[in-house]
């Protein structure tokens, strides 16, 4: 049995802090917080099938992957659920984040506030052009999307719990629906 790593004791992480960690460990820092996540199946099964959608009409130039870290800042290196990024990148860790079409979020009970509002900045501080924050936490899966606007705040242009139908970054499509129902086919109570 292998002992949980201990992590050093900081107000305020930077990107540089970040060497010090174990190379295994999934971390984000967002605005100088260290948070480390440990996701649901619910929650992985969603990114999956975000990334299923997003990929669909992908460019060969481009990349749809699943939690990539993407450098922005000293205090901020966020790894979005889902991310469309430039295919010259795929094996760079951390991305470069001026080259993101897309981050995605899925909500979870702990990142609500994290994924709608500091994400939201921090993505369009750094002109990650279109952001989808993507919320099961409802009796129906929601899905809320973003524009980069002039000024470096994004812009909401969608907010939908049915069928999601975009131009950005390419045309996609998500069955909200469907999803609404893989998440209570996932949580219902087993019969025996």
């Amino acid at each position: 049995m292998t002992a949980a790593p201990i992590l050093p004791e900081r107000h305020e992480w930077t990107v540089d802090d970040l060497g010090e960690l174990p190379k295994d460990l999934p971390y984000e820092l967002i605005n100088g917080r260290l948070i480390e996540s440990s996701p649901t199946a619910v929650h992985q099964e969603f990114c999956v099938e975000l990334l299923l959608a997003v990929e669909v009409n992908c460019p060969p130039e481009y990349l749809v992957s699943i939690d990539l870290s993407m450098r922005v800042d000293r205090r901020n290196e966020p790894r979005p659920d889902v991310v469309v990024i430039r295919r010259k990148h795929a094996g760079r860790s951390p991305v470069p984040v001026e080259d993101a079409l897309l981050a995605v979020e899925v909500v979870s009970p702990t990142s609500t506030f994290r994924d709608l509002y500091d994400k939201a900045k921090v993505y369009a501080h750094a002109g990650v052009r279109s952001y989808w924050v993507v919320d099961p936490l409802q009796d129906r899966v929601t899905l809320t999307e973003y524009a980069l606007g002039a000024n470096r705040e994004y812009e909401q242009v969608a907010h939908t719990e049915d069928l999601f139908v975009t131009e950005r970054p390419w045309k996609v499509s998500v069955d909200l629906p469907a999803l609404t129902a893989r998440k209570n086919d996932l949580l219902a109570p087993d019969e025996e």
